[in-house]
């Protein structure tokens, strides 16, 4: 056992962590149970297991606090600095999500040529470089438990972190172009009265949280240059306040408006046909067409009056 100044620089308050191991721990429950009950596709959910993983970092960050040591310092500086670059990772697969199911709506010769905008691209590309950037960081995380390593770790992951930045910024440019862009329209949410509307609020949480992501990025890239004994480094408040509520506040607007609503999982269809009785009928080339048992319903036909369910 160390004293906690030793890898700190400063001795961490009490409380604060708990608090914030709680707080996440209710998020991992509020977004399983929001991306279940809203029938949300299964990449959903990395959101409750990115907050649980942030919940960990904080219990580690507790133990810290009475048990110090080079070993879960390093686990608690490994839960708190990489999962929330899996927050990065629903952005971008909800954003090629967006592309993709678009492009099944609209004729062939409207669809976008640019490659940047193919949902393929926008998905593993923004994958890949999250992925490179989180090996960065953890590779760098793991070289500093060695003590004659310690500059190359810091630059390892700063390298990480660099990378990271760089791709939020080209993403968040992507994003723009999507929203502004009439071609590309979003499934309306049980509050949505316009695809308008939906897009509005689907894109305000993608934004919205690449930001604050971003600005989380920013600290921790001033707090590693710094390096230990730095004003940044050694100062708690500014963790709290430029990591821990940059991603609450991600979390907070994921679970205001939940991106499930926009990518609901289709239940098994059923065929009707024209002489049935109801459910179902016959376009006029004669294809019969098929809807499941929600999309039949008033509740369905009243909210999505409005929209392109896409």
């Amino acid at each position: 056992m160390t004293d906690p100044t030793y890898y700190f620089s400063y001795t961490p308050v009490n409380i604060a962590p708990e608090i914030a191991a709680g707080l996440f721990l209710v998020i991992a429950v509020v977004l399983t149970v929001q991306t279940f009950k809203a029938r949300g596709p299964r990449w959903l959910l990395v959101l409750p297991i990115t907050a649980l993983s942030e919940a960990i970092g904080y219990g580690f960050r507790v133990v810290c606090i009475y048990w110090t040591t080079l070993g879960t310092f390093t686990a608690m500086t490994m839960f708190l600095l990489l999962p929330p670059n899996a927050l990065a990772l629903t952005n971008y697969k909800t954003l090629g999500e967006v592309v993709r199911k678009s492009q099944d709506s609209i004729p062939s010769h409207q669809i976008p040529k640019v490659f940047l905008l193919k949902p393929r691209f926008i998905t593993w590309f923004f994958f890949t470089s999250d992925v490179f950037s989180f090996l960065l960081q953890g590779a760098g995380v793991g070289i500093s438990t060695q003590e004659d390593k310690r500059d190359l770790a810091k630059h390892t992951v700063l390298a990480g972190l660099y990378v990271q930045l760089f791709f939020f910024a080209v993403f968040l440019g992507i994003a723009a172009y999507i929203f502004f862009d009439r071609r590309f329209v979003v499934m309306c949410g049980p509050k949505d009265s316009s695809e308008q509307q939906a897009k509005r609020r689907l894109f305000s949480v993608i934004i919205v949280t690449t930001v604050m992501l971003y600005l989380r990025s920013v600290y921790r890239v001033a707090e590693f240059a710094g390096g230990y004994g730095s004003k940044i480094y050694g100062t708690e408040w500014l963790f709290y306040m430029c990591d821990t509520v940059p991603v609450l506040l991600s979390f907070a607007m994921y679970m205001w408006s939940f991106i499930g609503h926009h990518f609901k999982r289709s239940r098994a269809p059923r065929a009707v046909g024209g002489g049935g009785g109801g459910g179902g009928g016959v376009n006029q080339s004669g294809a019969s067409i098929k809807l499941n048992a929600y999309q039949m319903s008033p509740m369905y036909v009243g909210q999505h009056q409005h929209c392109y369910a896409v």
